[in-house]
C-alpha cells in the first residue's frame, strides 16, 4: 500500500495544477478514479470534479464527502519530487504541491483499500487557494452528502471545526494630477489620502478572534506627478460575525472620510466571502473524526481556525463538514515536504472513517 500511495503522490504532483491551470490534473484525476475505484464522475460548471464511488460490504445509501482542492500555489510548475530518509520534497525551486495533492492520494488510497465503506462523494475543487472559489461555486444539486471530510491541513491529530466570517474590502480613491515640481498644491495625492486612511483603524491582531489586513497598494504612474489615483485591496476576519462586519464598517468608513477630507474620492466595495460557522465538538461528524484520529494512536483535539476552508463553505452550503490532516509541512514554500509515514497514518483516518460510517 505504501508504495502505490506515494507513487500516486508523486504522480499528482507532476502534473501542473496552479491555480486557474487545474483542467489537466483534473482529467487525470477523472480517469483514475473511474479506472480504479468505478466511480462516476461529472462536473459542474465551475469544473470542480464530483467523483460517485459505490458502497463496498454496506447497505448504507447516504453518501460521505471526502473533499480536497485540485490547486497549488506558485511556484508549481515542472515540480520534482525526490525522496530522502521517508521524506518527499521538491528537487528544484518549486513547492512540492503536498498541500492539496497529499490530500487528494490519501482519499484515493482510503477508498481503494477500505475493507468497507459507504457510497462516497468524492469533491475535489478549483481555485481554493485563491478564495475558495470552487467550494463558492460548487452546485450542490450534483452532492446527496450532508456529511463531510475536508483533507486540507497540517497536523494529523487535529479536527478544524469552525472559521470567520471574512470580509474583503476593494478601494479606489480619485484624486487630482498636478505636477509635482511645478504646481503641486493643484493636486490632490491619492496616495497621501489612502496613508491617512490606513492609520485610522487597528490592523493586524485586533483581538482573539478577529484580524485585519491591508495587502495590496498600487497607484501613481510617475514620479514627477501627484498622483490621481489609488486601488488598495484590504480584508477582515473574525470569529465572531458581528465584530468582522463593525471593522470593516470602520474600514470603509476611513477610506471615504479620509478622501473627503483630502479633497478626493472613495469608492469602496465590500464583499463578505464567507460567514464564520462552528461545529459543537459533540456534533457526530467531529466525534467520527475524533474516533478516528484516536485509533491510530494520536490524541484527537478539535479547533477553530481565522482561516479559510473548504469545510466551512460548505457548512454554509448545508454540508456539515470538518477539516483533517493530511501531514504536509512548510505549505506555500519552497520548503515544503511530507513524510511518508505521516501519509500512511492519514490514509488511515480516512479509512478508519470510512468503515466506521459502513
Amino acid at each position: 500500500m505504501n508504495d502505490q500511495l506515494v507513487n500516486n503522490f508523486c504522480e499528482f504532483v507532476k502534473i501542473d495544477s496552479e491555480s486557474g491551470d487545474e483542467e489537466r490534473f483534473l482529467s487525470y484525476l477523472e480517469a483514475l478514479f473511474a479506472r480504479e475505484i468505478q466511480a462516476e464522475c461529472t462536473r459542474d460548471s465551475y469544473g470542480n470534479l464530483i467523483a460517485r464511488v459505490p458502497a463496498k460490504g454496506s447497505g448504507k445509501t447516504e453518501p460521505i464527502l471526502l473533499g480536497a482542492h485540485a490547486d497549488t500555489v506558485k511556484p508549481g510548475k515542472g515540480i520534482k519530487p525526490v525522496i530522502e530518509d521517508g521524506v518527499i520534497r521538491s528537487a528544484g525551486e518549486t513547492i512540492l504541491g503536498a498541500d492539496d495533492k497529499a490530500g487528494i492520494a490519501e482519499i484515493f488510497e482510503a477508498v481503494r483499500t477500505a475493507a468497507r465503506r459507504p457510497p462516497v462523494e468524492i469533491v475535489i475543487t478549483r481555485g481554493e487557494e485563491i478564495g475558495l472559489l470552487g467550494a463558492k461555486n460548487l452546485d450542490t444539486a450534483l452532492v446527496r452528502a450532508k456529511t463531510g471530510f475536508i483533507v486540507d491541513s497540517d497536523a494529523l491529530d487535529t479536527v478544524i471545526i469552525g472559521g470567520p466570517t471574512h470580509i474583503s474590502l476593494d478601494i479606489e480613491i480619485i484624486g487630482k494630477s498636478a505636477h509635482a515640481g511645478m504646481e503641486p498644491e493643484k493636486g490632490v495625492s491619492a496616495i497621501r489620502a489612502a496613508a491617512e486612511a490606513i492609520t485610522r483603524f487597528p490592523e493586524g491582531r485586533i483581538d482573539a478572534e478577529t484580524t485585519a489586513n491591508v495587502g495590496t497598494i498600487h497607484g501613481g504612474l510617475i514620479r514627477n506627478g501627484v498622483p490621481e489615483w489609488v486601488t488598495i485591496q484590504a480584508e477582515c476576519r473574525s470569529l465572531n460575525d458581528e465584530k468582522a462586519r463593525q471593522q470593516a464598517e470602520r474600514m470603509h468608513r476611513a477610506f471615504e472620510e479620509a478622501a473627503a477630507a483630502a479633497g478626493a474620492k472613495a469608492n469602496v466595495d465590500v464583499n463578505v466571502e464567507y460567514m464564520a460557522f462552528q461545529l459543537s465538538e459533540d456534533d457526530p461528524v467531529v466525534d467520527i473524526a475524533k474516533q478516528a484520529i484516536a485509533a491510530v494512536g494520536l490524541k484527537p483535539k478539535a479547533q477553530v481556525v481565522t482561516g479559510g476552508t473548504d469545510a466551512l463553505v460548505l457548512c454554509g452550503k448545508g454540508i456539515k463538514s470538518v477539516v483533517l490532516g493530511d501531514g504536509g509541512r512548510a505549505e506555500h514554500t519552497t520548503d515544503e515536504n511530507i513524510a511518508v509515514a505521516d501519509m500512511v497514518k492519514a490514509t488511515a483516518i480516512i479509512r478508519t472513517i470510512l468503515e466506521s460510517m459502513a
